[in-house]
């Protein structure tokens, strides 16, 4: 079963983007992207990629971030 962790703080995606562990995107309640990594953030954006070419860039204050580990 999978535990997901809302992620924050600059920290946290640091922290998530070095692990290369998969998190889980949600905007307005839906799920917009599941098992990708973060590549990049900054203080605006995160971005994301599922493959070599499936690069996403998602809004830091219009998403919530959840990693998602294995328990």
């Amino acid at each position: 079963m999978a535990s997901n962790r809302k992620l924050f703080t600059d920290q946290d995606f640091q922290e998530a983007m070095d692990r290369r562990t998969p998190i889980r995107v949600f905007q307005d309640d839906h799920i917009v992207d599941s098992g990708v990594v973060i590549i990049r953030f900054t203080g605006e954006s995160i971005v994301t990629q599922a493959g070599v070419s499936d690069v996403t860039y998602h809004s830091r204050a219009g998403c919530e971030f959840f990693e998602m580990r294995k328990r």
